[in-house]
């Protein structure tokens, strides 16, 4: 059953003291198991309010907010886990439970998509440690005080932030490199302050971060997002908390500067909106001037159901809220148990996204974070009797390929990127070099320009609708 008393101060809880909650003895010990072994390889971390309101204890483990807070068993291979169970319930020998838990989170990807080696922007051949530059327009910022979160996340793509791999950390301990970097780079518009979540912050130390973004010298800032989980798994940040009103005064203050202040608000089940204090905060961030952005992904195991999605666009829009992205989960930590093949992903958005208004067709989805760029499955098409996938690029390293159509095979196992195979006998995708992909081969070895083939006779029941 779902509980009904609402917490009014954050508690938190760790492998090292969740079993001093009284949830934790309504486990059974294969799962208690579960979660000191693997908890080991991943960040564990809840909270008394994730417990109390948004996980239903008659449905474990196949509850999605326990799934989304609680390590499995199935997150690790079995032999990966048999070992790791004998070294740390058995042998306790921690030196060898350090060296096995190093070679699974090295196997795991842990930074993905570029972002150590190619989104760190250097200074003087130096990097700046607490930053990223992947797309022109906007500069990625972690300051280290934001290095955690209310909750962890089990399909954290951040998760080497959270557990000890010093050397793959981003973090900044103040924002004056930060503003030097902006200062330099007037082609930036937008600063993205994320984490961990930076929301963790009192308001005083949050504001040490953003307030230097408002000065005059920085004028061609006009966007300050903030990326955060806390209006899902503490809510409270924003109504109840001893500093709300005060964070509500810093959101006013932004505003009142000419900038636009964005959360990007991380939601991954409709459960999570659900409660009175969720769609209190939501009312009061937007109260404040500021928008809140609705984004997550889409994750096996937790949000499947089309109409959870449905119900938590429609929800966000009733409260003032606008629907983002739904991103296809990526390639790092425990990817095998979370990812959903990229067909299914399309299908599931397609149905959620046929069930609401025009209001909450500001979604854009399934979207692939992907080395290049954000990289969207605009639907299933058939193409001189050719069954493909429609792509394009949302957000690319390089402009130029931004809303450019492409087409990739049709493979209902693929789950990323990278496992699709460009269409018309193309050996490359155009963002891979060496072809101009202008104009496309079509399977008969007839060239036909891209613009027909985007507007090509696509089968209705394989298209996304239009939104209205």
């Amino acid at each position: 059953m779902t509980l009904d008393a609402t917490p009014a101060k954050f508690k938190p809880y760790t492998r090292q003291s969740i079993q001093s909650a009284r949830q934790w003895h309504w486990l059974s010990p294969d799962l208690q198991e579960a979660v000191q072994v693997v908890s080991h390889v991943l960040p564990f971390r809840t909270n008394e309010y994730v417990m109390e309101q948004l996980i239903d204890w008659s449905n474990i483990p196949d509850d999605p907010i326990y799934r989304l807070t609680f390590p499995h068993r199935d997150m690790l291979p079995a032999r990966e886990y048999e070992q790791l169970r004998d070294l740390v319930l058995v042998r306790k020998d921690d030196a060898a439970i350090a060296q096995l838990v190093h070679r699974i989170r090295m196997r795991m990807n842990p930074h993905p998509a570029g972002q150590m080696t190619h989104n760190v922007p250097r200074v003087n051949d130096a990097p700046l440690k607490g930053l990223q530059h992947k797309y022109k327009e906007t500069v990625l910022f972690f300051p280290s005080a934001g290095q955690t979160c209310h909750a962890y996340c089990t399909f954290c793509f951040r998760w080497p932030q959270f557990v000890g791999m010093e050397e793959m950390k981003f973090d900044a301990r103040e924002s004056s490199e930060l503003v030097s970097y902006l200062a330099t780079h007037p082609d930036v518009t937008d600063v993205l302050i994320t984490g961990g979540d930076p929301m963790i912050m009192n308001t005083r130390s949050l504001a040490e971060f953003i307030e230097p973004l408002l000065a005059p010298e920085l004028a061609h800032i006009q966007n300050i997002r903030i990326g955060t989980k806390s209006v899902a798994y503490w809510p409270q940040r924003y109504v109840s908390d001893k500093d709300s009103d005060d964070l509500m005064r810093l959101f006013e203050k932004v505003v009142k500067s000419g900038k636009n202040l964005a959360l990007m608000g991380h939601y991954n089940h409709a459960v999570e909106l659900r409660q009175p204090v969720a769609q209190q905060a939501v009312k009061r961030i937007v109260g404040t001037g500021a928008t809140l952005r609705m984004q997550g992904p889409l994750i096996r195991h937790i949000n499947e159901d089309p109409n959870s999605w449905a119900e938590l666009w429609t929800t966000g829009v009733r409260l003032g809220a606008i629907p983002y992205y739904m991103f296809v989960e990526r390639d790092t930590g425990p990817r095998e148990y979370f990812a959903l093949p990229l067909a299914r992903a399309h299908g599931i958005f397609q149905a959620a996204y046929s069930m609401v208004s025009g209001l909450s067709r500001t979604v854009r989805g399934p979207s692939m974070s992907a080395f290049p760029g954000k990289v969207v499955i605009d639907g299933v098409v058939t193409i001189n009797g050719e069954k493909l996938f429609a792509l394009q690029f949302l957000q690319a390293r390089n402009p130029d390929w931004v809303r450019r159509p492409f087409f990739a095979k049709y493979d209902p196992a693929a789950t990323w990127l990278d496992h699709l195979k460009p269409a018309f006998g193309r050996k490359k995708f155009f963002f891979e070099g060496g072809e101009d992909d202008h104009d496309t081969v079509g399977a008969a070895g007839r060239v036909i320009p891209i613009q027909a083939v985007n507007a090509h006779d696509r089968r209705a029941s394989d298209s996304q609708p239009d939104a209205a």
